[in-house]
Formats: C-alpha cells, sequence, structure tokens
C-alpha cells in the first residue's frame, strides 16, 4: 500500500470517525431535550463517543503522525459537514425564544430601543426624565 493511499484511507476514516461523534453529539442533544434525566444522557454519550473516537485514531494512525493528521484533517472536515447539515435542520427560531435570547444576551427589547434613542413608548429617549429615585 502506496504512502498516499494510506494518507487518504487514513483521511476517509477520520471523516467516518467525526461524523460519529458530531452527529452523535447532535442527536443526544436533541434526545437530552425530552429525557428525565438529561446528565445521564450527555455524560453516557460523551464517554461512548469520546471512546470510539479515541480507539479509532489509535487504530488509524499506527504510530505514524502523517496518518495521525490525516486523520484529524477527515475528522475536522465532517465537523465542518455535520455543522452545515444541522444548521439547516434547524427551523426559524420562534417569537418567544428569539425574546429569550435577547433576555440571555442582555439586551431585553426596552433596552434595545433605549440604544437606538427612541423611548419605549414611542418618544425621544431625551425627553425622559430620569431622576434615579424611587417612583412614589
Amino acid at each position: 500500500m502506496t504512502d498516499l493511499f494510506a494518507l487518504i484511507l487514513a483521511g476517509a476514516a477520520g471523516g467516518l470517525l467525526g461524523l460519529l461523534f458530531f452527529g452523535g453529539l447532535w442527536w443526544t442533544v436533541r434526545r437530552a431535550f425530552d429525557s428525565a434525566r438529561p446528565a445521564l444522557w450527555v455524560g453516557g454519550s460523551l464517554l461512548l463517543r469520546m471512546g470510539c473516537v479515541a480507539a479509532g485514531f489509535v487504530v488509524v494512525s499506527a504510530g505514524d503522525w502523517r496518518r495521525s493528521l490525516s486523520c484529524l484533517l477527515g475528522f475536522w472536515a465532517a465537523r465542518w459537514l455535520v455543522l452545515r447539515l444541522t444548521t439547516r435542520l434547524v427551523a426559524e427560531p420562534s417569537a418567544a425564544s428569539r425574546l429569550s435570547l435577547e433576555s440571555a444576551n442582555g439586551r431585553s427589547r426596552v433596552n434595545s430601543t433605549l440604544a437606538q434613542g427612541r423611548a419605549p413608548g414611542g418618544g425621544s429617549a431625551g425627553a425622559m426624565k430620569c431622576d434615579g429615585g424611587d417612583a412614589q
């Protein structure tokens, strides 16, 4: 077997390992949301995926750094592919999830309105009276 052919096979094996790892991660996250014990799903899946990928890298590399590098490049390419495929499978987020994402990022609807120079009620932010004290 020539060196080039061995490197191509190592890259293909790395791609398969990457599909197993990242595809399994995507599947696990989707299943964990509906599970009564999501930590068990995520932890068990992590151990299983890491064990399979680590064993696969050891077998594929066979002690050759070039095969390891080729396998790693295939693994990275599979990560890119799974990311592109799963992004297309995810639907447009609903208005409620967009609002919760904005709140989680620290930009509530009122904050973003004020940043644009408008008051939440429709007037100008400069016209709002802010005394900093408690309203009574």
